[in-house]
């Protein structure tokens, strides 16, 4: 193992992972163009965004998988992105398990260590340690196939903490189990980010996960960085129109500003006069967008005019999707069913809205 490589496997939790100017080309096509982040040592960070984004791209970046068209990537100081994935000594969990189906429990979770050289009564300590972390020691002899979707994920998670990783990689590593397994792997996955101290980078589409797991979200778009921030940050304040969608704000219907009071602004959509936050510099007669989430958005006397499209029953409310004259589509919450085709007009709850400049316009 070189000099650098040695640096790397000495560097623990003390570790800081830096991104910079990460840049990774398929053809003409640019996955990653110049990403830049800094992720502390113990921080738990979420890449979140939809399908194409550069969010996977970036981890197998990371891990080794990929190599790069451009950038650096450093841990702990040390420039690490020319060093083979199994030099890096990092952790990953992956979508699919990846579990060597004739492999015990107890084996495919000591084959990390077995390659690290680690052997003897250290190895089956540590493997019994992790065991007992995931709360697996009574599945220890059995194949993978015998275990339930959660239990295997939980044998993937064990595998990749025992190495006693710096950073541990996770790839969607919930997409493949039911909600309810979801919900419980993400109070697991958290739990044991806490009790081990490794960083964490996590990859994901779903941004209730991003928000109940991560101290950062990084929300990506087109190979770039769009938006970095606490859950807080980017539920309540979006940068942009496109951020917003994804965190939830569906509805997105175009106006023109009438009359702005400091961080707040009336825009005229379909005739009604909407009081929204500013989240881009807006000023009287600017075309904008206006973004509500749909447990916002409710049935008024006075609001949008709108028919109703649909509705659907979701516990304790339903929700339902209309559209204004023009086309323009409202998500919105109701406490009982309107028939397909009612008239009806939506308002937004008191600052919830927010304003975002049009710039198809």
């Amino acid at each position: 193992m070189n000099s650098v490589a040695n640096a790397v496997a000495s560097t623990r939790s003390n570790a800081r992972l830096e991104l910079d100017g990460l840049s990774r080309s398929f053809g003409a096509y640019n996955a990653l163009d110049g990403v830049d982040l800094a992720v502390e040592p113990g921080e738990f960070v979420a890449l979140l965004g939809p399908s194409g984004c550069g969010k996977s791209t970036a981890l197998n970046c990371i891990a080794g998988l990929l190599a790069l068209s451009g950038g650096e990537i450093r841990l702990g100081g040390n420039r690490i992105d020319q060093l083979e994935p199994e030099k890096r000594g990092f952790g990953m969990v992956f979508q699919s398990y990846a579990l060597f189906p004739h492999m015990s429990v107890r084996k495919n979770v000591g084959f990390g260590l077995a390659m690290q050289g680690v052997k003897g009564a250290e190895a089956d300590r540590r493997v019994n340690e992790a065991l007992a972390l995931v709360r697996l020691e009574s599945q220890a002899e059995k194949l993978p196939g015998q275990l339930s979707g959660g239990q295997q994920q939980r044998v993937a998670i064990a595998r990749a903490i025992v190495i006693r990783p710096p950073v541990v990689l996770m790839d969607e590593p919930l997409s493949n189990l039911d909600a309810k397994l979801r919900l419980e792997m993400r109070a697991e996955i958290r739990g044991i980010h806490d009790q081990i101290g490794s960083t964490t980078i996590y990859v994901t589409h779903d941004q209730d996960e991003a928000l109940s797991l991560a101290d950062r979200i990084v929300v990506m778009s087109q190979g770039h960085i769009a938006q970095i921030g606490s859950p807080q940050d980017l539920y309540q304040r979006p940068i942009n129109v496109d951020v917003a969608d994804f965190m939830g704000f569906r509805t997105r219907v175009p106006g023109r500003i009438v009359a702005v009071f400091g961080d707040e602004a009336e825009i005229d959509v379909a005739g009604a006069r909407i009081a929204g936050t500013m989240r881009t510099p807006l000023k009287a007669g600017d075309s904008a967008i206006l973004s509500v989430r749909p447990e916002d958005l409710i049935a008024a006397e006075e609001g949008i005019a709108a028919t109703v499209a649909s509705m659907e029953y979701r516990g304790r409310a339903f929700f339902g999707l209309a559209r204004t004259a023009d086309g323009s589509e409202l998500y919105f919450r109701a406490d009982e069913a309107l028939p397909r085709g009612a008239s009806t007009r939506l308002k937004p709850l008191a600052q919830r809205a927010l304003l975002f400049k049009d710039a198809t316009r």
